[in-house]
């Protein structure tokens, strides 16, 4: 999924620490976790986040990340990733 200019510019600086809190706040949940790799389940989906504290991903590790864990514009807004 590509993502129009106006949401890409507000979410291509996340953090690792900001998008593993999206996904506590939906609902995802850790199931394996060492220092830098977390893997969180929510149902059958699966999805691992490289961690390292305070970094941000690379325009395409975060876009694939996206894509893997199946959120859309509506979903970036409810968990205030995006205005």
């Amino acid at each position: 999924m590509s993502w129009p200019p106006h949401i890409w510019d507000q979410i291509k600086n996340i953090t690792a620490d900001e998008l593993i809190a999206a996904l506590e706040r939906d609902g995802w949940h850790l199931r394996k976790g060492k220092v830098s790799r977390r893997v969180f389940r929510k149902g059958s989906r699966v999805v691992a986040i490289h961690y390292h504290r305070r970094k941000t991903f690379s325009p395409k590790m975060l876009q694939t990340l996206l894509k893997d864990i199946g959120w859309n514009e509506a979903d970036l807004r409810r968990l205030g990733l995006i205005r």
